[in-house]
């Protein structure tokens, strides 16, 4: 799937709702659960992967670095995040410069 900032996915398998921050050029699969995200309001089958279920977190990014792509969960759910079958690790926070 072509994916470009801006586009809103849901879980096939449960609640998790994200928008795309960054996407890559190329072609990949989003998936959460272990199945592929569709946009809201399609109708998603399939059953979640019990390895691809520690969940997501409202409002925090998640990204693989190597792709150059960045999600924002904005529906929290139980499935995780993968792309192209690899985990989506939440996006490290930037350190606050000193302020001495």
């Amino acid at each position: 799937m072509q994916l470009k900032p801006g586009s809103k996915l849901s879980s096939a398998v449960c609640s998790t709702e994200v928008i795309v921050v960054k996407a890559p050029d190329a072609d990949v699969e989003l998936a959460c659960g272990g199945v592929a995200m569709v946009e809201p309001g399609t109708e998603g089958s399939g059953d979640a992967d019990p390895a691809h279920s520690n969940g997501t977190a409202m409002g925090k990014r998640y990204e693989h670095e190597e792709l150059g792509l960045e999600v924002l969960c904005t529906k929290p759910g139980d499935g995780s995040l993968s792309v192209d079958g690899t985990p989506m690790p939440l996006k490290e926070s930037k350190p606050l410069p000193s302020s001495d």
